[in-house]
């Protein structure tokens, strides 16, 4: 199988399903801000050498990603889709954010993002996350699928302290 088609030359693309819209759609924009954060965490997963737990993390949130951009990529046929994000998806989130900042100083002031290349590939993730969220907050997706972006920010926010901090590279405030 050819990997191009040469059915997007005109400017159009296909949602899951068979409907075309244009590659200027909100909707596009916000599957494809949420394909570039995957495409991050995968950068950021290989980084992240020493650490199998996050690791494995980033893998299970990569994963509920592509059902993420799945599900924004299909037209509203009430289709059930495979890797939807659920609520418990959100708390294991919080879960692990908990456990990383039980081992990490108080927060006292803004830090710039950087330290380490795992750590700096995680602040990049966090920002390209936000603008994901924007982007399907403005689509008016399901409840969950905002929860779970706007939680994978502060998560991956976490993990970039929390991954300094344990390969020693200093915060350094703002």
């Amino acid at each position: 199988m050819k990997i191009y088609t040469k059915a997007g030359d005109g400017g159009e693309t296909s949602l899951i399903g068979g409907a075309r819209v244009s590659k200027a759609e909100p909707r596009v924009a916000a599957y494809g801000d949420v394909d570039e954060l995957n495409a991050v965490l995968g950068l950021a997963h290989s980084h992240v050498h020493s650490w199998p737990q996050l690791r494995e993390r980033l893998e299970a949130i990569q994963r509920v990603l592509f059902g993420i951009g799945a599900e924004l990529a299909t037209a509203a046929d009430g289709r059930e889709l495979r890797g939807r994000a659920t609520e418990e998806d959100v708390v294991a989130l919080e879960h692990s954010i908990d456990g990383m900042e039980a081992e990490l100083p108080d927060l006292t002031s803004f830090i710039l993002p950087g330290g380490g290349p795992a750590g700096a590939s995680l602040h990049v993730a966090r920002t390209v996350c936000r603008r994901a969220e924007r982007a399907v907050v403005a689509l008016g997706a399901r409840d969950v699928v905002l929860r779970y972006l706007n939680r994978l920010s502060d998560w991956l926010f976490v993990a970039a302290r929390y991954v300094n901090t344990r390969e020693r590279h200093p915060e350094i405030p703002w």
